[in-house]
């Protein structure tokens, strides 16, 4: 049986390429299609000769400033040739599901949600985009081309897969089609508890729509201490914005996360997500979350056992949940316990059960 993966770029390492790299453990001679591949960000986490890059690999600047060529990804994406394979399984938050196979070819896809900037956030993600207003309205018209091109894509899907009973929702709405819920993999047995320190913790890919100016303003009201790791477009505007009590990391690699982590009072999580494999990352180290009461949190966090919600995007609100945060109230241990639901042991063993009854998709 000759399994492709195909994911939508490798320029970044986040909770989608984790759970590629758990994929690519599983069925580890499966080639890695992806629209383009940056070796300096990715490292040696993917091995380089199983990776299959598309054209837009060799155009000027595509690995920083791929925006660019949005208009080219459908084509780049259509054009991997997969006729040779029994099954592809796409993981997919924008163009990976729209590739074409063999008749014969089944076509699983691991949706992380349907594509944001085209159904969910659309006005806000032009609004954001530093360009001028002529600019944006040709960006808003080609967003529309676009939607019409990403309904025809899922419709070459055979099975999808989503990450939560949100994003489920979700493909249901835009889509209007069913989808089964497997949780992401996360390995929660390589982190650890250890004795916690007087600061709280956040972070991941700094992005607007993940509201760390919220939570910088939040923290500057509080003046309690935070540590903020990860790097993106937002890192500046945020760091200008921060009080001496808010302390940025940028990258941090896998030893020192973990250590963040498990010393870290609670874990802070002000957006909406569609799952958030970091909220778990931060229970298996036993630390407690303080998270938006919306999308993904709302299936990870037990209140009272492995954190507290808030239930406003207001800087008055988060604050006042943080100035009266407990830690005294939480068990370690209990809170790792809870994490144990989403290990990567049953994300794989779901995953084979539906890839060894590939034909009755």
């Amino acid at each position: 049986m000759k399994i492709a993966l195909v994911h939508d770029m490798l320029v970044q390492y986040g909770g989608a390429e984790k759970v590629l790299k758990t994929l690519s453990e599983i069925y580890s001679n499966a080639p890695i299609y992806t629209l383009l591949y940056d070796e300096n960000k990715m490292g040696n986490i993917f091995p380089k000769e199983k990776i299959r890059t598309s054209f837009l690999q060799k155009l000027p600047f595509a690995k920083k400033k791929y925006q660019w060529y949005l208009p080219l990804m459908p084509q780049a994406v259509e054009s991997y040739d997969l006729k040779n394979f029994d099954i592809v399984i796409s993981l997919s938050s924008a163009f990976a599901k729209g590739v074409i196979t063999a008749p014969n070819t089944k076509h699983l896809c691991y949706c992380h949600t349907p594509t944001r900037y085209l159904w969910i956030n659309p006005h806000d993600y032009v609004k954001n985009l530093p360009y001028n207003n002529f600019t944006k309205k040709i960006i808003k018209f080609y967003l529309s081309k676009l939607r019409i091109w990403d309904q025809l894509a899922n419709n070459r899907v055979d099975k999808i897969i989503v990450n939560s009973k949100h994003t489920q929702k979700r493909v249901k709405k835009y889509y209007r089609k069913e989808s089964e819920v497997i949780y992401p993999p996360v390995e929660t047995n390589n982190f650890y508890i250890s004795k916690k320190k007087d600061y709280f913790l956040t972070g991941g890919r700094l992005v607007s729509y993940k509201k760390f100016d919220l939570i910088v303003k939040a923290f500057n009201r509080t003046k309690k201490p935070l540590k903020i790791f990860g790097t993106g477009p937002e890192y500046k505007k945020i760091k200008k914005m921060a009080g001496k009590n808010i302390k940025f990391l940028g990258f941090v690699n896998d030893n020192d996360l973990k250590k963040l982590y498990s010393e870290a009072k609670a874990f802070i999580h002000a957006q909406e997500e569609d799952f958030g494999i970091i909220l778990v990352e931060a229970m298996a180290s036993g630390t407690p979350i303080i998270a938006y009461k919306k999308g993904g949190a709302c299936e990870t966090l037990t209140e009272g056992i492995s954190g507290e919600f808030f239930s406003e995007q207001s800087v008055e609100v988060l604050a006042n949940k943080i100035q009266n945060f407990n830690p005294q109230k939480y068990k370690p241990e209990s809170i790792k316990k809870e994490s144990e639901k989403f290990d990567s042991e049953i994300f794989k063993n779901k995953i084979k059960k539906i890839i060894e009854n590939y034909e009755n998709f």
